[in-house]
């Protein structure tokens, strides 16, 4: 069997803040051609000094802007300034040129349909994003995100010993949204759940859930598996 390569592409990214460095970090090193975009000229002469980069100062609302950062050949823009009209412009700009991928982030929830009307893959506030897991893992100390996938995320919860669940079959769990992948034993053993294992303490369960509904699962899971306060 061949391996399988990467598919490169030229990505043009809005706005040298945080997200935006990152995400050109990540394209440089996943081996794409790179152009960015910041009014900034001090950013721009930053991040040409750490990555292999086309770095243009100016407004990427500006269409001889994006012409220059070689617009007519991207396969993808991504707008990650704190402007959400400035995304917006940008996008609507790059889909005039029909550039196939265009990504923002959305700062203002109110703001997502106008981005959605043009056909923009959006996220929305990334502060508040980051905001609410830093919240979620205050609450939940003792779970592990192993992965995080289209549509869901994989966790590992340890069973507490005294836990309201310990010797009862997987059956009996109240499941609404997860599935169990697997669970891992203290000496090592990896089962592949059926309904009639039963749950000991010390098993630490690997479960997947829906991404809209992954606190609601976790509470679930937390009641049951986890020592009654």
């Amino acid at each position: 069997m061949g391996v399988i390569e990467p598919i490169l592409m030229y990505v043009i990214i809005v706005g040298l803040g945080g997200i935006g460095r990152a995400l050109a970090e990540i394209s440089v090193n996943n081996g794409n051609s790179v152009a960015v975009i910041d009014q900034d000229e001090e950013r721009c002469n930053e991040i040409i000094d750490h990555f292999d980069v086309l770095a243009i100062a100016g407004n990427a609302t500006t269409k001889s802007i994006l012409v220059d950062a070689g617009i007519e050949r991207a396969q993808a823009l991504i707008a990650t300034t704190s402007d959400d009209a400035v995304n917006l412009m940008a996008c609507w700009l790059a889909k005039k040129f029909d550039v196939p991928n265009v990504v923002s982030i959305v700062n203002q929830k109110e703001h997502s349909e106008m981005f959605k009307e043009v056909g923009v893959h959006i996220s929305e506030n990334p502060d508040e994003l980051v905001a609410e897991r830093l919240y979620f893992w205050t609450e939940n100390t003792d779970l592990h995100q192993l992965a995080s996938i289209p549509g869901g995320s994989i966790f590992e919860i340890n069973v507490d010993d005294d836990a309201p669940m310990i010797d009862h079959e997987i059956k009996e769990l109240e499941v609404t949204d997860f599935v169990f992948i697997a669970i891992k034993r203290e000496k090592g053993d990896v089962i592949i759940p059926s309904g009639k294992v039963r749950i000991r303490k010390g098993d630490n369960i690997i479960v997947f859930t829906k991404k809209d509904a992954e606190k609601n699962c976790l509470n679930m899971l937390n009641r049951q598996l986890k020592r009654s306060l």
